[in-house]
């Protein structure tokens, strides 16, 4: 293991940043259902105290006609997620724009090296990451970088790191080899759509450029965007996948 720079340390393996305040999904919904900004405010509130995975005292909660924005901190990287999918649970959300800060403390809280050495042993055991990719840490955010075969393995790294003590963000830039033609890659995509009891897959398009997909149309759930979503980067070739996929109440 080489060292960067007084707080960066690089090793040869693999791990992901988190962005800013970001928007996530596009929803639509319908009728007398949708839920006033209060009623909305209120059903998130409980919903993040109900998940045990989430410090929800620290999270300040609004909501405006249908987006809900989430401002405060959490303890731990891990948790900035496990808040996102909550709110995905409250109907009547059509995004979410997460503005969460990780404030690492306590016994979560470790050193750049601590957190490499970490992030290297729990890599070199993991059956399904190669060994010839890089991570940088510094100041508690780690950035993957190297080349692999699927979209698995890059999902996996940054799995790995996510759940990882003082670990603030991570930064995938793993990249995907393309293995197969576009049409080819269209066509197995939309070919497990049909098979995937989830998804009403007649409401979903496919288009591929490369080895990169998009995903339109429309779903009714969260869980059938996230089903087709992982259905997708599925695919050999499959470089990245654009998920603009709506849920219609």
């Amino acid at each position: 293991m080489a060292k960067n720079s007084d707080h960066a340390w690089l090793i040869r393996i693999a791990s992901w940043k988190p962005g800013q305040a970001r928007s996530i999904g596009c929803f639509q919904g319908q009728g007398a259902a949708m839920n006033s900004n209060d009623q909305l405010q209120a059903n998130v509130i409980a919903e993040l105290k109900w998940d045990p995975t989430v410090h929800a005292d620290n999270i300040e909660v609004t909501a405006k006609d249908g987006v809900v924005t989430l401002n405060g901190s959490v303890p731990m990287f891990a948790e900035k997620q496990a808040a996102e999918m909550a709110v995905q649970r409250v109907a009547g959300v059509k995004a979410i724009a997460e503005e969460l800060e990780v404030n690492v403390t306590g016994a979560h809280k470790r050193s750049d090296e601590e957190i490499a050495h970490s992030i290297v042993e729990s890599l070199k055991w993991h059956v399904w990451i190669p060994g010839y990719v890089q991570a940088i840490v510094e100041n508690g955010w780690v950035t993957l970088n190297g080349e692999v075969t699927w979209g698995f393995q890059r999902h996996s790294a940054e799995e790995v790191v996510r759940y990882q003590a003082g670990v603030k963000g991570v930064s995938n830039h793993i990249t995907l080899k393309s293995l197969v033609k576009s049409a080819d890659v269209k066509e197995l995509i939309e070919q497990a759509l049909k098979r995937n009891a989830i998804i009403d897959s007649d409401q979903v398009t496919v288009t591929t450029k490369g080895g990169m997909v998009t995903l339109g149309g429309s779903v009714r759930s969260w869980d059938q965007r996230r089903e087709a979503y992982s259905a997708a980067w599925k695919a050999p070739g499959v470089t990245g996948v654009e998920n603009n996929l709506v849920v219609s109440y």
